[in-house]
């Protein structure tokens, strides 16, 4: 599996001295950052901190000197860089001598703002070798590229005015671009004229560059915006707001063709948006190589515990849930569960495929507290949100490398389950519905080749429904004329009567094993198909 992820030196570049600077890097710039990890107090404290592990990058989040200092001792592994607001020189010598990086973050930043730049950034400003994670979904990238071409100072807000990208910044930057950068409200006299002149309302009304002129006393420097618009759904609703590019100019003049070179870029960043709103992050595409879901990608397990921080070893569980009736699926219902999931379980996966969700619950000891779970979660979604749901449990799974297996046993249990609802019950486990599930496939093999049916059972169908049923219970009871009987509710002896016109109709005997096996078989199949 090739690794995801940026190096450290393309990291920082990305997200711009105004944000994060430098202070060492024993090891260069080139290591690679697949993934990263929050840790605050309360973690360190508690222990829970090395459930994150294998994260490339840490933010230490309200983390004091001491706790950091433990922190750093306590890592296995040296990651490849730690994220602090003014960091001591105490804690900057302790990770320089464990060979990680440290980078001071500026200390107005939100540090959930720089997590979700930090994130972008790793899912879509990666490997150009992958067409997956091309300039396509690069939001950054356009940033940068639009930068340069129009000698400005770009970023990307979404609709909530929240910066999604931007491009590299120097000394001509002013306050406003700073504190948006940083996740934090412009001063509110800048916002008070922005508003006061309409230009917000003007961006969300058209598609048209807005200029923004110069006011000195506000050291607002001069802009060029335009709204980003998705396309309307239907030609009677009009196209959807979806955020806006903003352009300022620093000391040396914008491109003479700035605003035709901001319309098409504002096109860019709409087809850019809906990608990344339909693609699913990296840690969900690894969820899905997990599973088995992600088609033409080899399933290299090792790697993907290690970008999911999650141990390969030891026993696992995996559950398949999916709703008995498909139109009662509430939208974001994979969220919720996900959210009972992650309640049960800090490291508890969750992935999709169509209406079915699972759940992979990694170094699981007993089945006996995931049943409970699962029980309580199918309980409980029904009374709060009137949705009903099947499950199905493999447990227990030889480590996350049986996931995949596990999740093929998992959908043909939740199959055979459509198809006899009655004999599977609502939660299950791979092991109690195996001789349901077996035969069901059994039946659906041979009903995909009409000759592995005997015709005497199809025409016996076909011309004598009752004597069929007859048959099929008969069978069904084991030759047991009484349980028949009752089961039909008619006497022993029509039972009697009508086993012999059977026999004589399709001139054998049922006394014969194969013949029974044979006819069970074809009643099976012929009652499915009828």
């Amino acid at each position: 599996m090739r690794a995801a992820g940026v190096g450290l030196g393309q990291l920082l570049l990305a997200l711009d001295a105004t944000l994060v600077g430098l202070v060492e890097a024993p090891r260069g710039l080139d290591l690679t950052v697949a993934s990263a990890a929050l840790v605050d107090s309360d973690d360190v404290r508690l222990g829970l901190a090395e459930a994150a592990g294998s994260a490339d990058a840490f933010f230490l989040l309200g983390v004091t000197d001491d706790e950091a200092l433990r922190w750093i001792d306590g890592q296995a592994r040296a990651p490849v860089a730690i994220f602090v607001k003014d960091p001591s020189d105490a804690v900057v010598a302790k990770a320089v001598r464990a060979g990680s990086a440290v980078v001071a973050v500026e200390p107005r930043a939100r540090w959930e703002r720089l997590y979700q730049l930090v994130n972008h950034v790793l899912e879509h400003h990666g490997d150009r070798g992958d067409p997956m994670d091309d300039s396509g979904t690069d939001l950054f990238g356009l940033a940068q590229s639009l930068a340069d071409r129009i000698h400005g100072m770009v970023s990307i807000e979404d609709a909530q005015s929240h910066v999604l990208a931007y491009s590299a910044s120097n000394e001509d930057a002013d306050e406003l671009r700073r504190l948006s950068i940083l996740g934090r409200a412009g001063p509110p006299e800048h916002l008070e004229w922005l508003a006061q002149w309409g230009i917000f309302d003007a961006l969300r009304a058209s598609s048209e560059v807005v200029r923004v002129a110069e006011r000195p006393e506000l050291a607002l420097r001069p802009r060029l915006a335009i709204g980003i618009h998705q396309p309307a759904i239907t030609p009677r609703r009009p196209p959807v707001f979806a955020g806006a590019l903003w352009v300022q100019q620093g000391s040396q003049p914008l491109a003479d063709d700035a605003e035709e070179i901001l319309q098409g870029a504002a096109v860019l960043a709409a087809r850019i948006m809906s990608r990344l709103a339909a693609r699913p992050s990296t840690h969900a595409r690894r969820v899905q190589q997990l599973l088995g879901l992600a088609d033409g990608e080899p399933l290299e397990v090792a790697a993907i515990a290690r970008e999911l921080g999650l141990p390969g070893d030891g026993n696992a569980a995996l559950i398949g849930f999916d709703t008995i009736a498909a139109e009662n699926q509430p939208a974001r219902l994979t969220d919720v569960l996900a959210l009972s999931a992650s309640a049960f379980r800090r490291d508890a996966q969750v992935g999709s495929n169509g209406s079915r969700i699972y759940v992979v619950l990694p170094h699981t000891a007993t089945a006996r507290a995931v049943t409970s779970w699962v029980h309580g979660t199918v309980s409980s979604l029904r009374t709060e949100l009137g949705v009903h749901l099947r499950a199905a449990i493999a447990a227990p799974v030889a480590g996350l490398r049986g996931i995949a297996a596990a999740r093929t046993e998992v959908d043909g249990v939740l199959d055979s389950a459509v198809r006899h609802p009655i004999s599977i019950g609502q939660v299950t486990s791979v092991a109690e519905a195996r001789t349901a599930v077996l035969l069901d496939e059994i039946v659906t093999l041979v009903g995909t080749h009409a000759r592995l049916v005997d015709p005497r059972i199809s025409d016996l169908r076909t011309r004598d429904p009752a004597l069929a049923e007859t048959l099929r219970v008969y069978l069904d009871s084991f030759g047991d004329i009484g349980a028949a009987a009752q089961s039909l509710q008619v006497h022993p002896n029509t039972v009697r009567y009508r086993v012999r016109r059977i026999e004589k109709l399709l001139s054998t005997s049922l006394a014969d094993p194969d013949v029974r096996l044979l006819f069970s078989l074809g009643l099976r199949v012929t009652e499915r198909s009828g």
